[in-house]
């Protein structure tokens, strides 16, 4: 099993930069590849990048590509989004997941998720 906890969304202006935390535990989750997803209202998930939690290999959406980061903290056992450059279209609940799964982009592949939470990005 693992636990993700996920925090620091909020309100920020377009332009401005925010950075997710999602903290991980349970057995055998450094196995595991870690990712981000978003899902504005009405619309569908939306793959946003994901990375294998031990080693540096990651894979970006085009839609954030440039603009936002992933890294992690292996002590800490916690996995961050750094987004910059954030812009109205960005709005959405962001949530952490986690999967065992090569088919990063696949939502439906994940095994886990955090309980997701809201950015906000004003003009």
């Amino acid at each position: 099993q693992v636990q993700l906890v996920e925090s620091g969304g909020g309100l920020v202006q377009a332009g401005g930069s925010l950075r997710l935390s999602c903290a991980a535990s349970g057995r055998s989750f450094s196995t595991y590849a870690m990712g981000w997803f978003r899902q504005a209202p009405g619309k569908e998930r939306e793959f946003v990048v994901a990375m294998r939690w031990s080693v540096d290999n990651t894979y970006y959406g085009d839609s954030v590509k440039g603009r936002f980061t992933i890294s992690r903290d292996n002590a800490k056992n916690t996995v961050y989004l750094q987004m910059n450059s954030l812009k109205p279209e960005d709005t959405a609940v962001y949530y952490c997941a986690a999967t065992r799964s090569s088919r990063w982009q696949i939502w439906s592949a994940y095994d886990y998720w955090g309980q997701g939470t809201q950015v906000t990005v004003s003009s």
